[in-house]
């Protein structure tokens, strides 16, 4: 899995995927249109339209990390139809 949808719907959900983000070494970037920020950025992650699903990636040559990451997200992912 490269990437993943998520919906941070509370302020305590944004809170805890910052803190959580801090955690992991590797880049970690979210998207949202043509927007690239930091996860680890709380101004950045607060520029965002948090109303609006978010891309999130991590950029590690550690797949354990990777893996383990993707699933802290897991609470927060959104499963399109596509998928």
């Amino acid at each position: 899995m490269s990437k993943c949808k998520i919906q941070l719907n509370l302020i305590s959900d944004i809170n805890e995927f910052i803190q959580g983000c801090q955690y992991y070494t590797g880049e970690i970037e979210i998207t949202q249109g043509r927007q690239v920020v930091n996860a680890k950025s709380t101004l950045g992650v607060y520029s965002l339209d948090l109303s609006q699903l978010i891309d999130v990636h991590i950029h590690t040559d550690r797949t354990d990390v990777a893996e383990d990451f993707y699933k802290f997200l897991a609470k927060w992912e959104v499963k399109s139809i596509d998928d």
